[in-house]
């Protein structure tokens, strides 16, 4: 037979005086000590269950640079309304102005700039998703020339992260661009050999252990600055030192013209890219090498691809000032 259970008991009332008296002695809880975003990120992290991304600060612009740092750089980017620099147009350009010196150490912020441009035609709709650019937005805008040439005349070094989209837009909006040493940080870096698993902006920067408000112009050079400053154990120099290295190397273009047509394939897969010679260069498959693989790429050609020992394919050295042009 089930028990009724008694609120009146003795056995209840004096369970409630024992629990009241405990309570009378006993400690009251310390409130909790908050933890500081420093020490919350610290304990996280040590845990390996967490990334942590921190989001971007622009560096503020020195108003006196160090005299230590006397090489100027440009990291810039553009924002466009479509792929082909003959015939589409920038709608923005984000340009910073930084200073470093001959190992490739990062100085200082100089100057920033960043202006939108109202094209010829109605932006695709394509390019406002990616880019949240809109016609209203630079509808009678116009990139300020001045306030660019003063940033861009005095640079030893313009960087983009695709240099060979950027280059040619730029020359094509005015003659400022051409002349100067150009240098590519999505190809000219061993972004993997540096643990990164990309080389797109965005993949860069989330495993730098960032994050920043992409895809604007001046947004994006901001992170690139960071992702190129940023030191890393295990490496012996910062990303940016590998890339400046790189940009004082001459390069050679070799073309593989009159190759054969079955060989096309072949080529492909080696790297060869395609040029149709609507821009002076020869119609012909062609790729590019350092100085040190000259020798063995010729002579792929000349077993593989011509099967003929005497070969001589034209070829043309490039330096940083030639280098990602149209």
């Amino acid at each position: 037979m089930a028990e009724q259970f008694d609120m009146f008991s003795k056995e209840v009332s004096r369970d409630r005086a024992v629990k009241r008296d405990i309570s009378k002695h006993a400690k009251p809880e310390q409130p909790a000590v908050p933890m500081s975003e420093e020490d919350m990120v610290r304990h996280l992290s040590q845990t390996g269950r967490y990334r942590i991304l921190t989001k971007l600060a622009p560096r503020a612009v020195a108003p006196f640079p160090r005299p230590a740092y006397p090489l100027k750089g440009i990291i810039l980017d553009t924002e466009t309304t479509g792929l082909n620099a003959r015939k589409d147009e920038i709608i923005e350009i984000g340009v910073i102005a930084f200073t470093f010196d001959a190992t490739g150490s990062i100085g200082d912020v100089t100057g920033i700039y960043g202006g939108l441009q109202q094209p010829n035609v109605s932006i695709p709709a394509e390019i406002t998703r990616l880019t949240g650019i809109t016609d209203d937005m630079v509808a009678g805008q116009s990139i300020d020339m001045a306030a660019l040439r003063e940033l861009i005349e005095p640079a030893d070094l313009l960087i983009a992260h695709n240099a060979g989209f950027d280059r040619p837009f730029c020359e094509a909006f005015s003659p400022l661009f051409s002349g100067k040493a150009w240098a590519c940080s999505n190809s000219e870096i061993d972004w993997s050999l540096r643990g990164y698993e990309g080389t797109k902006l965005g993949y860069l920067i989330g495993q730098a252990g960032y994050f920043h408000e992409g895809h604007r112009a001046v947004d994006d050079c901001f992170a690139l600055l960071e992702v190129l400053a940023r030191e890393v154990d295990g490496s012996a120099s910062t990303a940016f030192a590998e890339l400046y290295e790189a940009s004082q190397r001459s390069r050679v273009r070799i073309f593989a013209e009159n190759s054969p047509f079955d060989m096309k394939d072949h080529l492909k897969a080696r790297g060869y890219r395609w040029s149709d010679g609507s821009d002076g260069r020869p119609k012909s498959w062609w790729i590019e090498v350092g100085d040190d693989a000259l020798d063995d790429e010729l002579r792929y050609l000349r077993a593989e691809i011509y099967r003929y020992p005497e070969a001589d394919p034209p070829i043309k050295r490039l330096t940083a000032f030639d280098r990602f042009r149209a």
